[in-house]
């Protein structure tokens, strides 16, 4: 297995429950692929560079996690629907 680092931009209205389900779609997803996640570490809401969906704000978190390689796309492309998530970026460390 291989390490990544996710970065991720959530919608800044997300209550905690919004956000708990969010982190708890990551971890399932990443644990249906037989990954683990060592770190989650939330980066707070800061200002975007430039509005996204509207949006000029993002909550920002960062996870890094093990897993095989051929699941990233998986998991980038079930991520990707999600509309509370504004931006993402997955590599590998």
């Amino acid at each position: 297995m291989k390490q990544y680092e996710g970065m991720f931009i959530l919608k800044p209205d997300l209550d905690k429950a919004g956000v708990d389900k969010i982190l708890g779609l990551i971890q399932e997803l990443v644990a249906k692929h037989k990954g683990a996640i060592s770190e989650t570490k939330e980066m707070g809401k800061n200002r975007l560079a430039y509005p996204i969906k509207k949006n000029k704000e993002g909550i920002y978190y960062r996870i890094n996690f093990s897993i095989i390689p051929e699941a990233i796309s998986a998991i980038k492309n079930n991520l990707v629907l999600n509309e509370s998530i504004l931006r993402m970026l997955i590599i590998k460390l």
